[in-house]
């Protein structure tokens, strides 16, 4: 009897066969990223970027800090552009194109280590301000409200002003005031997580109040953690060539897109590339991480992802 009402799939035909295709809403994320070419685009400058300051022993033809006033410059004057020095030289006769690799380096480290510093911060105080509310709520939210009346900038510059000036006191600096937008971001997205569904069950089965927290409700907040992320590196860069720029950031010799603007103030005049370069290229890196952080915004928009 059950052999007879068995139908094998064999004598389905084929085009009465439902097709049924099933996306996850993090493979509708990357379709709907795909689709933003402006947002490709800026993927594509980053990864060039990262890969020139990844490998920047390998691709720059000159020792960065090498000075050479006997050849590398016209009578203590910088050298424009030219086959052997294809960014021209600085007034020291350091190699342009060479310390633009370097300063990649530099400049990227801190936008990163800075940022993953925020995100950290940010992240585990507006969790906790979300999911415990209460006391804990309000002391976590007083303490953001402060720093964020306080202008960040003058804020690090007060603070770099008080410390020995170095690209390690940069990054920290700037990481350590960086997280309270950040934080607000995530108690939002907590507080909206709380009242789910899962979060109840997980409660009933006796789950730990740090388990459900981190294993789970932040899990579910990754989204807006990431568009955070990666609008916080251009900020980071931003604050960090403007440091260097006043002579409080990155410190020479050592090479970054800030300082090497800095040195260039004096020839605005008579050495356009020493202008150009720095410019161009902290002008790319923000532009590339703005499109990509626009891009991941609409991405990852919940109400795409049904």
């Amino acid at each position: 009897m059950t052999d007879s009402l068995t139908i094998s799939s064999s004598t389905v035909p084929r085009q009465l066969a439902p097709t049924i295709t099933h996306r996850t809403p993090w493979q509708l994320a990357l379709h709907r990223f795909r689709q933003r070419k402006v947002a490709l685009w800026g993927v594509f400058v980053l990864v060039v970027l990262i890969l020139m300051a990844v490998f920047a022993e390998f691709i720059a033809p000159y020792d960065p800090n090498a000075i050479d006033l006997a050849g590398g410059t016209n009578g203590g004057r910088p050298l424009a552009p030219s086959i052997e020095h294809w960014m021209g030289t600085d007034q020291l006769g350091r190699d342009y194109f060479s310390r633009i690799i370097y300063g990649a380096r530099v400049s990227l480290s801190v936008g990163f280590i800075a940022m993953g510093i925020a995100i950290s911060i940010g992240t585990i105080l507006g969790g906790l301000a979300g999911y415990f509310r209460g006391r804990i709520d309000d002391i976590i939210m007083r303490i953001t409200d402060v720093m964020l009346c306080i202008p960040l900038f003058f804020l690090i510059l007060t603070v770099q002003s008080m410390t020995k000036p170095s690209v390690y006191n940069v990054m920290a600096v700037i990481g350590l005031t960086g997280w309270a937008t950040i934080a607000r971001v995530v108690r939002a997205e907590v507080l909206s997580q709380v009242a789910r569904d899962y979060v109840v069950a997980a409660r009933c089965i006796g789950a730990s109040s740090s388990r459900i927290l981190f294993r789970h409700i932040l899990l579910n907040t990754l989204g807006p953690i990431i568009v955070a992320a990666s609008l916080r590196v251009p900020a980071a860069i931003l604050i960090e060539s403007g440091l260097s720029f006043l002579g409080l950031g990155v410190q020479p010799p050592h090479a970054s897109w800030g300082n090497m603007l800095q040195g260039s103030s004096k020839y605005l005049g008579t050495a356009w590339w020493m202008v150009l370069w720095p410019g161009l290229f902290i002008s790319l890196a923000v532009t590339s991480f703005n499109f990509v952080g626009d891009g991941l915004r609409d991405a990852l928009d919940p109400r795409c992802l049904q």
